[in-house]
């Protein structure tokens, strides 16, 4: 082989091995960017929730009128699909995403549980939903399943959904499983602490199916349909 065309062959690997190892790097420093980014959000939810419950005990019997709904729905929401992309680029058995994701359940959890108090004393009426999913290659719905929650979420903002990774080893989500029964086949969805329901389930038949978020679809219809009909000065 001539000593040019050598040349050239040793080039274009040395080329080739930089680009790689540029990219590499910029995608590792991207994953270890999100991941501190996922750990500062859940800080921030943390110290809502404690406020939060620090707040209901100073309430006592006082009426519940100087407080809002707790906003913390939305932050979840947006730490799980933050969580999503970690783990998509991290892979579901990096340690540091198991980790975030046993402080996530556990974060979701209390918040679901100070939903419930702040329900009996305000008298708010929530929609629930407890998703149980898989990332194991066993549940092939779960990811549209899990679109259709986000779209209900973004829809109502009355809908409260808490994701759970049900092979996650953690023994919050344990118990969990062992409290509504949750066996399978996965996706496995709990409305307002209703008899669990296994498959994927469309928009259409979610609402069908419970009545809370039948009559939460019928008032958003009607409300739509007042502010079109209403005329305007």
């Amino acid at each position: 082989m001539p000593n040019s065309a050598w040349k050239k062959y040793v080039l274009a690997f040395v080329i080739t091995a930089a680009i790689f190892v540029t990219a590499l790097y910029i995608s590792n420093q991207i994953s270890a960017a999100r991941v501190n980014e996922i750990a500062a959000t859940q800080d921030k939810i943390s110290l809502d929730i404690a406020a939060s419950e620090t707040q209901f005990a100073l309430l006592g019997e006082r009426s519940c009128e100087s407080v809002g709904e707790s906003t913390l729905s939305d932050e979840m929401g947006s730490l799980a699909a933050k969580l999503s992309y970690t783990e998509g680029r991290l892979g579901s058995d990096n340690p540091e995403v198991l980790q975030q994701k046993k402080y996530y359940s556990l974060l979701e959890v209390k918040d679901f549980l100070l939903s419930k108090k702040m329900t009996e004393k305000c008298g708010w009426k929530p929609v629930t939903i407890l998703y149980f999913y898989s990332n194991d290659g066993d549940c092939p719905d779960c990811a549209n399943e899990g679109y259709v929650l986000t779209h209900l979420r973004q829809l109502y903002p009355q809908v409260r959904v808490y994701s759970f990774d049900y092979n996650l080893d953690f023994s919050i989500i344990d118990t969990m499983r062992t409290m509504y029964h949750i066996k399978g086949p996965l996706p496995a969805l709990v409305i307002n602490d209703a008899k669990a329901t296994y498959g994927f389930q469309d928009e259409d038949t979610l609402i069908n199916s419970s009545p809370q978020l039948k009559a939460l679809a019928k008032a958003a219809a009607a409300a739509a349909k007042n502010a079109t009909t209403t005329p305007t000065r």
